[in-house]
């Protein structure tokens, strides 16, 4: 009989809000853990269940993960890269995990310093918060080779609510910024309401009271993230379906004007409102969006007219 591989040992970068949440879960999973951040009274709740590291570099010897949850794409690089980052002293074979937002070519650099060094790189998109990373309960967004993603399968479960790979390197957080762009967005729709409400004379805690009651009914933003794509229906599919989403967008024009009217009678500016309007058919499936082909459009015939414009 094979004798089951030991368990990891893992370092978290960064104990913020988020790095905290997952080093208190790995804790909790029993993982042997190396904690380390610039900031003592972050690594001091630690002391009794994980090793404290001195800095980036110290850590990354004694890990076979390295978790990193720093804020920016500077300080991830920062505890990674150079003499005094978790790379100058990882063993080939071991791993990095990126939770911190940042961009696809900071995933991209990683991955270039961390391979020269034999070192794989998963990038984690996080969603949830701080009270699901307190509570273990993160929804993970998992970028990478799936080898690399079943090795670090046990750390990522003991952070995590849900685990889904995402697709290769890098679009683990190319799904948390789609997914940040929903969220972001969604808050815009809201305060775009509060201000239009709040013209009418409307109490905004009452306003959010049945927002909240109605959304619990019907849905919120992922009400309608139910294809496989964003491109208009087609003749294959339901024709119910299709008229379905014909009168849905009709009673969406409908409404939104008489929000526009509204606003227009109180002097009150809704260019979301605006925007929503001239895009909602596109919203339901049945015509192509207008501002992606005008954008399409505009971005042809700059080519054809400047020559820099392509090289920006």
């Amino acid at each position: 009989m094979e004798a089951e591989p030991s368990s990891p040992t893992v370092g978290v970068i960064g104990l913020g809000d988020i790095g905290s949440g997952v080093a208190t879960g790995l804790a909790r999973a029993g993982v042997d853990l190396v904690v380390c951040d610039i900031r003592p009274e972050s690594t001091a709740p630690f002391a009794d269940t994980a090793r404290v590291a001195s800095d980036p570099a110290e850590l990354g010897r004694l890990v076979d993960v390295v978790v990193v949850a720093v804020v920016t794409d500077e300080q991830v690089l920062a505890v990674l890269d150079g003499a005094g980052g978790a790379l100058s002293g990882a063993r080939p074979g071991s791993t990095v995990v990126i939770v911190s937002t940042v961009s696809p070519s900071t995933v991209t650099r990683v991955a270039d310093l961390a391979g020269a060094r034999g070192v794989s790189v998963a990038d984690c998109g996080v969603s949830g918060g701080p009270s699901s990373a307190a509570e273990g309960a993160l929804i993970a967004m998992v970028g990478g080779d799936d080898e690399v993603i079943e090795r670090i399968r046990p750390v990522l479960d003991a952070f995590s609510s849900l685990v889904v790979r995402m697709g290769p390197l890098g679009a683990g957080l190319q799904a948390k910024l789609a997914r940040n762009l929903v969220q972001y967005a969604s808050w815009l729709a809201a305060y775009e309401a509060q201000v239009l409400a709040e013209a009418a004379g409307i109490e905004l805690a009452k306003l959010a009271q049945v927002i909240k009651a109605s959304d619990a009914r019907i849905g919120g933003p992922s009400t309608l993230m139910f294809r496989r794509t964003v491109a208009p229906f087609s003749s294959d599919d339901d024709a119910g379906l299709v008229q379905a989403m014909r009168t849905a967008a009709a009673l969406a024009h409908k409404d939104l004007r008489a929000a526009m009217e509204l606003a227009d009678s109180l002097g009150v500016d809704l260019p979301l409102a605006a925007m929503t309007d001239a895009r909602a058919d596109a919203l339901f499936g049945i015509a192509p969006d207008v501002t992606v082909a005008a954008g399409a459009g505009a971005g042809a015939g700059a080519g054809a007219g400047a020559g820099e414009g392509s090289a920006r």
